[in-house]
Order: C-alpha cells, then sequence, then structure tokens
C-alpha cells in the first residue's frame, strides 16, 4: 500500500471510535486543576474514574470532577478500583451506572492482594459474568495469561486488558512475549493496563500491537506530570506507527546500510 494513502483505523470500543489510543486515569494529582490540565495534554478521550474514591455526584457537598472532566468531552469510564470481591465491584458497577443516568460502559477489577494488587481471577470471572448479563459492557483487568484472557473475552468483555507489571509500578512490561500470546488470539481489543512507567513503555507496547494503553501513576507521579502526559501522547502515537510500519527483521551481524553493488571505486 501506497504511503501516501496509508490511514490507521480508529479503536473501537463498545462499537465507539476513538483516534486517541491512550487512556488515562484521574487520580493522584494534586488538585482537580492539575487534573484537568493533565488530561488535556495527554490527548486521551477516555477517562477512567475510580467510583469508590472519586467524587462524581455522590457527595454534593464535596468538589465534582465531572466539573472539569466533562462527560460532553470525554468519554467517562467507571472502574472498580478497590474492590476485593466480585460482590463489591458489581455494586460498583451498578452504582456507576445509577450515578452517570444509564452509563454501561465500565473497567472491572478485583483485586486479589493489598500488597500486589494483583487481580483476583476466580472473582473476576464471576463479576464479569454477571455484569455482561446485566447489560453492561466491560472492560476488564487480568493478569497477562493468555487463557484467561480469552476466557474474558468469550465471556463478552469489550476489551481485554492485561497487565504489564503490578499496579503503580512502573516497571514497564514484564512479559512481553504473553501480550503478544494474548493479542494473536484476540477478537476485540486488547490494552495494556497498568505497570508503565515512562514514554518507552508506553510505545513498547504500543509497538507489540496493542490497541492502546491506560495509564494514570505514570503521569501523575512524575515530577513534571503535564509534561509526562504530553510525552505519553507522543509515545503512543509513534508506537502505533511503527507497528504498522512493520520494523526491520532482527540480525545477528551487521548489515550495510548502503549496499557495496555498483561502487564505483
Amino acid at each position: 500500500m501506497s504511503e501516501h494513502t496509508f490511514t490507521d483505523n480508529a479503536l473501537t470500543i463498545a462499537g465507539k471510535n476513538y483516534h486517541s489510543r491512550l487512556l488515562v486515569g484521574t487520580g493522584k494529582y494534586k488538585d482537580l486543576e492539575e487534573t484537568r490540565l493533565a488530561i488535556e495534554a495527554s490527548g486521551a478521550e477516555i477517562v477512567t474514574v475510580a467510583i469508590r474514591r472519586t467524587n462524581i455526584g455522590q457527595d454534593p457537598e464535596q468538589p465534582n470532577l465531572l466539573d472539569v472532566i466533562s462527560p460532553d468531552k470525554y468519554t467517562i469510564l467507571p472502574n472498580t478500583a478497590g474492590c476485593y470481591t466480585a460482590k463489591d465491584a458489581i455494586r460498583t458497577c451498578q452504582l456507576a451506572r445509577e450515578l452517570l443516568n444509564g452509563h454501561n460502559l465500565v473497567k472491572l477489577e478485583v483485586l486479589g492482594d493489598e500488597k500486589t494488587l494483583f487481580p483476583d481471577i476466580t472473582a473476576t470471572l464471576s463479576a464479569t459474568e454477571t455484569l455482561v448479563k446485566d447489560g453492561f459492557q466491560v472492560m476488564v483487568y487480568t493478569n497477562d495469561d493468555p487463557i484467561i484472557a480469552k476466557r474474558l473475552e468469550e465471556l463478552g468483555c469489550v476489551a481485554v486488558m492485561p497487565l504489564a507489571a503490578p499496579i503503580g509500578s512502573g516497571l514497564g512490561i514484564r512479559n512481553p512475549f504473553n501480550i503478544v500470546s494474548i493479542l494473536e488470539n484476540a477478537h476485540v481489543p486488547i490494552l495494556v493496563d497498568a505497570g508503565v512507567g515512562t514514554a518507552s513503555d508506553a510505545a513498547i507496547a504500543m509497538e507489540l500491537g496493542c490497541e492502546g494503553v491506560l495509564m494514570n501513576t505514570a503521569i501523575a507521579a512524575a515530577k513534571y506530570p503535564l509534561l509526562m502526559a504530553s510525552a505519553m501522547k507522543k509515545a503512543i502515537e509513534a508506537g502505533r506507527e511503527a507497528y504498522l510500519a512493520e520494523r526491520m527483521p532482527r540480525k545477528r551481524y551487521g548489515s550495510a546500510s548502503s549496499p557495496l553493488n555498483g561502487l564505483f571505486f
């Protein structure tokens, strides 16, 4: 295909198209104004909100996050961060739907351990089944197990989101081969969720073929969050273009950039 006519398809989740492949969270910023500015700098169109930790209308006496990230401008993705049982996660999704006037797109995470924040897969599968039957469009946080990722897709998730490393660790992609295995068997978008620390981590995730990356701490915990948000936007775009460009083969030995054929001397 001619590079002059090449166009990338949009990221499609639950039937809606997005230009940005960077999804961002809203936690850990110093105030709502920094939250707003960082999200704008990231170029993200999907913004995830921890319902158990963030006020989006539960308490009318407190500042409302939706005053700075309007649902008219962004797709709000309520998440179940902080839930350690399927029951709590389901209840949190139901509360989010009520607060957001019937909004059904949610990010499900059911944690199994307070130290590592790894997912409880048994509880995640159970909650997924219940939520899908109840009409929710579930984007699901999981480990990097290709078998579990496929099972979650089969249960009806609209996107599967394997971790790259523990939540908030900033360790980058620890097992790229598992991510590739998940991608090879998927028919729904695969987005890396958790573990990204800097722009190169995001670019690698995209170069592997992921449809997108969700992050929060990597931006919010940077010394200069707005600058990091801008860096992440560029890294996602560069990584996606590199994936589509199909990189050169790796070789064990050197290969001259200019061929030796036809030398004049």
